[in-house]
């Protein structure tokens, strides 16, 4: 396994691919832990939290709350202003920039071994 030892030199792109993973998971283990068994019921409560809508009204709140380090901000900016030549369809572009920003921060936190504050951020969330 590669070492990496730079984390904020990834590219943008690589740690939202990550965060997008780790959110997804914390999401759904949440869910079945308050006793959710159903597929069917995991995967409608789970897009409420893991679709872009979802992690952007995440990360507005965060923002909005001053929850958000000066250094973590910088990881969502990068994360939201990466340019892409397309996004999804069913989602506005400022809607997607957004939950990239978010899973760029959960990414980052991540590889940067800050597991407390990245548990602080997931925990904020409250997942019902």
């Amino acid at each position: 396994m590669k070492n990496i030892e730079d984390v904020s030199s990834l590219n943008v792109i690589t740690l939202a691919y990550l965060g997008d993973a780790i959110y997804e998971v914390y999401v759904r283990e949440a869910l079945i832990r308050q006793g959710i068994v159903r597929v069917e019921e995991l995967q409608k409560r789970a897009v409420l939290y893991v679709s872009a809508k979802g992690q952007a009204n995440i990360l507005r709140r965060l923002m909005e709350e001053n929850r958000l380090s000066l250094e973590e901000i910088e990881v969502v900016k990068r994360g939201r202003n990466y340019k892409r030549s397309s996004h999804p369809k069913h989602t506005d572009i400022l809607t997607y920039k957004l939950s990239t920003g978010f899973e760029t921060l959960i990414g980052y936190l991540y590889l940067s071994k800050k597991e407390d504050r990245l548990l602080e951020i997931l925990n904020y969330i409250e997942v019902k």
